[in-house]
């Protein structure tokens, strides 16, 4: 995750930003700031400058949990350009091949079923993963040549829901670390053809979907007219697939002084868990055990403590 840290208000919670094409996802963490003034931010999975769509923003606190999220399923629309590759899979790059073949949309539909499940994927060189520590990105616009690894992921739904002229629109949900570039691209090629991306947009991410999402225009108004906590997600809206338990106070002290307590609680799985206080509100991570003492009580270890205690919309430089 992107993160900035300076000055500024504290707040804590997830935004889900319907970003615009043209920028890139740090420009709107950037923005976000400006707008909140939030102390400390950063995005929840990086979306291409070219693509538009949900980009997740985490503030405060909520920055601790983007790398816990265990779903990490995405799901896009893309129009997929027939006749012309880049070296950038969509309408940004420079053209490497031309092949003015448009397949018929039977065809098109008989190959979709190959790229169901898992296979295997190259991705695109104009890509944030890092090649000897440097992103690969930066190698691909000086002009080096850039070798990256096939790698398996995953394609839970891959559907044509539009077609034409030489522009198909597909749907797509997909598993972490899939790119839909490399996807168009290696869809055109098993149709003996070439394509590019001439639009993304991802439509859900981290359990957001478009209609969770505000335009950056929509923020400024809600913080211009005090709403900001009306489009705010709490910190662990991004963990519900981990259970989640209520303590007593007691208890609930103790694990916030890092000390383990046990617990009689049968029906919670054994792994993590997220802690909730008497009154219900989030504020730990925690590991339950899976064996139980002769008692029957199973031990729960505090593992991530989150500070939710300072008061939203309060400035910490304040005197």
């Amino acid at each position: 995750m992107g993160r900035r840290r300076r000055k500024g208000v504290v707040i804590h919670g997830w935004l889900a930003i319907h970003k615009e094409p043209g920028l890139s996802s740090s420009q709107v963490v950037e923005r976000v700031i400006r707008t909140t003034k939030a102390n400390k931010a950063g995005h929840g999975g990086t979306l291409d400058p070219f693509s538009e769509g949900v980009l997740p923003i985490a503030l405060g606190e909520a920055t601790k949990t983007s790398g816990m999220v265990l779903n990490g399923d995405k799901s896009y629309r893309c129009w997929l350009k027939f006749g012309q590759e880049t070296d950038s899979g969509d309408l940004t790059g420079v053209l490497l091949e031309e092949q003015g073949r448009v397949p018929s949309e039977a065809e098109l539909r008989a190959v979709l079923p190959q790229f169901m499940g898992e296979i295997e994927q190259v991705p695109p060189v104009f890509s944030a993963l890092r090649v000897d520590g440097e992103r690969a990105y930066k190698r691909a616009r000086r002009g080096e040549e850039v070798q990256l690894a096939s790698r398996r992921v995953r394609i839970d739904r891959l559907e044509l829901v539009g077609f034409e002229a030489d522009t198909a629109v597909l749907d797509v949900a997909c598993g972490k670390g899939t790119y839909i570039r490399s996807l168009g691209v290696d869809i055109a090629r098993a149709l003996h053809s070439r394509a590019h991306l001439v639009r993304l947009l991802r439509t859900g991410t981290m359990g957001f979907g478009l209609n969770d999402a505000v335009t950056l225009e929509q923020l400024r108004e809600a913080c211009s007219e005090g709403r900001l906590q009306e489009i705010l997600y709490p910190v662990d809206r991004v963990l519900d697939d981990i259970p989640a338990l209520r303590m007593t106070g007691n208890a609930w002290y103790r694990l916030r002084q890092g000390q383990e307590v046990e617990v009689e609680d049968a029906a919670t799985p054994a792994g993590m868990v997220r802690l909730q206080d008497p009154d219900g509100q989030f504020g730990l991570l925690g590991e339950i055990s899976a064996q139980a003492d002769l008692q029957g009580l199973r031990r729960i270890k505090p593992t991530r403590l989150f500070h939710l205690d300072e008061t939203p919309g309060s400035d910490p430089t304040a005197q």
